[in-house]
C-alpha cells in the first residue's frame, strides 16, 4: 500500500549512513522534505553509501521527488548544532519532525580506525580508557540533547512538531561489553521521556526507537557476522535499516498522535521483557 504524503520537514541528524540514511530515504518516500547530516561532507563515503552528503541529498531528491538539503556539523558542539538547525530552515523551512540518529559505537580514533572504531579490548565498566569515555558519551548523548535544545524551542513556538530518538536495545539490560556507549543509550532513553513530560501540554510529542542488530555497512566492518542470521529469514534475522525507518515514519505521522514518552525496541524480539 501506498505511503500516506506527509507535508513536513525532517532533520535527519547521522544520516549520512546507515540507518539514518534509511530514515532519510523513508521520510523523503512518505512525502516529506528531508535535511541530511553527517559529521564530514564526505562521512558518507567511509563505506561507500554515498560519495557525500550532497551526492546523498541529491540521490534522494531525485528518486523520490521531495525537497532535500544536507548539512555537515559537528553535534557535540552545542555552537555547531545551532548553526547547522539554522542551515537546515534556511534552506528547507521550519523543523516539523527531528529524528536524532547521530551515535555509534565509536572510539576516540574513530570511524576509520580498525573494526570501523569499535572497540574491542577494555571497552567494558572499569578499563576503558578516558578519552574514549568522553567520545562515546558525546557522540551519542550531546549530540541528541544538543540536538533537541538547537530544534524544540521553534517546535514550541510554532505549536507543533514531534522528535524521534535513536537509541538502541544495549541501553535497555546490563552488558559486559560496550558499556559507556550502552550507558549513553539508556541516557538518551531517559531523556526522551523526560521531554515528553516536559512538551506534554504542548502537544509537541517525544518518542524514542530502540534498535537490535541492524546489517548496516559499519555493523558488518565492525565485528564477526552470524551466518545462521543471515540467511534466516524468522524474526531471529538480523535487521535492515527500513525496520527501523518504517517505525520511526509512524512516530512521525498523524497515525501516531495520542503516543509520547515511550521507547519502542525494534529488534525482532531478542529482548522480551518490561522496558
Amino acid at each position: 500500500m501506498p505511503q500516506q504524503s506527509i507535508a513536513k520537514t525532517a532533520w535527519v541528524t547521522g544520516s549520512s549512513r546507515g540507518i539514518g540514511q534509511a530514515i532519510a530515504w523513508r521520510l523523503a518516500e512518505s512525502g516529506m522534505s528531508v535535511a541530511v547530516h553527517g559529521s564530514t561532507p564526505d562521512s558518507s563515503a567511509v563505506f561507500g553509501e554515498g560519495a557525500s552528503l550532497a551526492d546523498v541529498a541529491s540521490q534522494i531528491a531525485a528518486k523520490t521527488g521531495s525537497r532535500t538539503a544536507w548539512v555537515a556539523a559537528d553535534l557535540t558542539d552545542p555552537g555547531e548544532t545551532a548553526r547547522a538547525r539554522a542551515e537546515v530552515e534556511g534552506k528547507l523551512g521550519p523543523i516539523d519532525v527531528l529524528v536524532t540518529a547521530a551515535g555509534g559505537d565509536i572510539g576516540a580514533a574513530g570511524v576509520r580506525a580498525p573494526h570501523a572504531g569499535k572497540i574491542q579490548q577494555g571497552n567494558d565498566a572499569l578499563f576503558l580508557s578516558d578519552d574514549d569515555i568522553r567520545v562515546i558519551w558525546e557522540r551519542n548523548f550531546l549530540t541528541c540533547v544538543n540536538s533537541c535544545k538547537a530544534t524544540v524551542p521553534g517546535m514550541i513556538d510554532r505549536g507543533s512538531g514531534c522528535v524521534v530518538t535513536i537509541s538502541s536495545i544495549s541501553g535497555l539490560g546490563g552488558i559486559p561489553g560496550s558499556v559507556i556507549y550502552a550507558s549513553a543509550k539508556a541516557a538518551v532513553q531517559e531523556y526522551t521521556r523526560c521531554l515528553a513530560a516536559q512538551l506534554r501540554t504542548t502537544g509537541i510529542r517525544a518518542n524514542c526507537v530502540a534498535p537490535g542488530d541492524i546489517l548496516t555497512q559499519r555493523f558488518q566492518a565492525s565485528r564477526p557476522l552470524d551466518d545462521a542470521r543471515l540467511k534466516d529469514d524468522s524474526l531471529a534475522r538480523y535487521g535492515v535499516g527500513d525496520d527501523i525507518a518504517q517505525v520511526v515514519l509512524f512516530l512521525a505521522s498523524p497515525e501516531s498522535g495520542y503516543i509520547t514518552g515511550q521507547v519502542v525496541r525494534v529488534d525482532g524480539g531478542a529482548q522480551l521483557w518490561p522496558a
